[in-house]
């Protein structure tokens, strides 16, 4: 009777064993009815991606009935009062590359569980669960809530299968919105992006770049742009010139001299910066001092590189820019008129001849 018994188990065992081997071993196949999906979005340099699975409707009575206003106690699980999931399937999983403010909370970079609760009169919540890994919300814990925001939810065109799009774009933030059935649940996501390109760029001069003039210099430029930690660009700036003296790194180097109050060194800086800048070099740094409102400053550089380079078309386009954007209609007539005479590039004098017509001067040169 024992050996019987003994023998039975290990035939359980083995075929125990077998079946774990073939499931192991079974082919990957298309997930229906709600396919996994992924969306993703660049702020910045960061990036937020949303990784869920998208349900259609169906005909069904969506909010209110499939997916219950407020929480809802799961038949198994956890017996706490749970949130939507966000989508089907397992959890809706939000990841950010970067530390973000969402709906004015600070969430640390990573992967968290989204969730949401919707109320029968538009509003609801948005909640990120440290549990990124579980199925749905049938083992949700309130004790693994990183944050919880209110939403206000809008009305939105019938949206058949669950969709995630990123809507409102900018320099800093966008909107993750939900869209299903008839409704949107907006989410709104922000970046420090200038901090995070600044320690990123720290990061980066460790290795190779580090011993690069160039990428040096875009550090600091970067710094100088945005006026930010313009101490550590200024740094940036005088090794980008022990690597390589020329007009880039110097004319990066007095301006942010400038900007930290060195102003007499600055103007030395700058002249040393003018007797190496060619053609490309004044011109690039007109249209920068034309861009931060020195138009005194953009007219005397174009005028410059025109005294060094009579014969280019465009510098005396570009001349032609600075004093149009001053507002001094005649000289940028002349001005527009001489370039015309010197056979410009094809770009260049459509831009003379757009000007002349703006500002009511004949597009007829004479040389």
């Amino acid at each position: 009777m024992k050996n019987a018994f003994t023998f039975r188990l290990i035939v359980a065992i083995s075929f125990l064993s077998m079946s774990t081997v073939i499931l192991a071993q079974t082919i990957t196949t298309p997930r229906a009815p709600s396919p996994a999906a992924e969306v993703s979005q660049t702020i910045g340099i960061s990036t937020v991606s949303i990784n869920y699975s998208r349900p259609s409707v169906k005909g069904r009575v969506v909010w209110g009935e499939l997916v219950p206003y407020g929480r809802n106690v799961e038949p198994f699980g956890s017996p706490h009062p749970a949130p939507w999931r966000a989508g089907a399937n397992e959890n809706t999983v939000i990841e950010f590359s970067h530390a973000a403010m969402v709906e004015g909370k600070m969430v640390p970079a990573g992967r968290y569980g989204l969730f949401f609760t919707m109320n029968n009169n538009n509003t609801g919540e948005v909640i990120l669960s440290k549990d990124s890994h579980s199925w749905g919300n049938f083992f949700y814990e309130p004790a693994n809530d990183l944050c919880r925001a209110n939403i206000q939810l809008r009305d939105h065109a019938m949206t058949e299968m669950l969709t995630y799009e990123f809507i409102n774009v900018g320099a800093n933030s966008a909107e993750l919105v939900l869209n299903w059935e008839k409704k949107q649940f907006p989410v709104q996501i922000e970046f420090a992006v200038e901090e995070i390109v600044m320690a990123n760029a720290e990061e980066q001069l460790k290795g190779e770049m580090g011993f690069t003039w160039e990428g040096l210099s875009s550090a600091a430029n970067y710094s100088l742009e945005h006026k930010i930690n313009t101490e550590r660009g200024l740094y940036w700036a005088e090794r980008a010139v022990v690597f390589n003296k020329n007009f880039t790194t110097l004319n990066t180097k007095a301006a942010l001299l400038r900007l930290n109050g060195r102003t007499d060194e600055a103007d030395k800086m700058q002249e040393e910066a003018m007797t190496l800048a060619n053609e490309v070099d004044l011109n690039a740094y007109g249209y920068q001092l034309l861009n931060n409102g020195h138009l005194d400053g953009a007219i005397k550089a174009f005028k410059g590189n025109t005294d060094r380079h009579p014969e280019s078309a465009n510098a005396w386009d570009s001349f032609g820019e600075g004093y149009a954007i001053k507002g001094d209609k005649q000289n940028a007539i002349k001005v527009f008129k001489k370039s015309l005479t010197l056979n410009p590039a094809e770009n260049v004098k459509a831009n003379s001849e757009k000007y002349l017509k703006q500002l009511g001067g004949s597009k007829i040169c004479e040389k």
